[in-house]
């Protein structure tokens, strides 16, 4: 227990305080910490999925133009990430997106090339077994 946390983690651990609700929820059994840590990680703070505890946690906080946000189009949202996106944060997770598309590509060709070599072997051992015709007839 003497290690310390992972700094995502202690940012998400922040993020959840911000909003006391989360807690109710993973009380409840109606999330996992897993499941809203990964989507916190990968979505971040400002999606969609958090506006449920947003609104809970800020009530009173809503101004005119934060509605106004809220009824933006979905074009807005995508302007709004790209102007928020770290490009080497954006560049490390398409590398190891990269990298896992890599391996499952590489565990795909192994098995194709193995049913392929197994089929052939299997084709080549099974003509000669099998006759010709089902009736073998021989000319004296």
């Amino acid at each position: 227990m003497g290690k310390s946390l992972h700094p995502k983690v202690k940012e998400f651990k922040g993020f959840v305080k911000k909003h006391p609700k989360i807690v109710k929820d993973v009380r409840n059994g109606d999330a996992d910490w897993q499941d809203l840590f990964e989507d916190w990680y990968l979505l971040g703070e400002e999606d969609t999925r958090w506006d449920k505890y947003k609104n809970e946690s800020s009530k009173g906080n809503e101004t005119p133009s934060t509605t106004q946000e809220n009824k933006g189009g979905w074009m807005d949202q995508v302007g709004e990430m790209v102007k928020k996106m770290d490009a080497n944060q954006l560049q490390q997770h398409i590398n190891s997106l990269s990298e896992a598309l890599g391996a499952v590509q590489g565990v795909l060709s192994q098995f194709q090339s193995g049913n392929s070599r197994g089929a052939g072997t299997a084709t080549k051992t099974e003509t000669p077994s099998k006759p010709s015709h089902p009736f073998s007839f021989r000319k004296d």
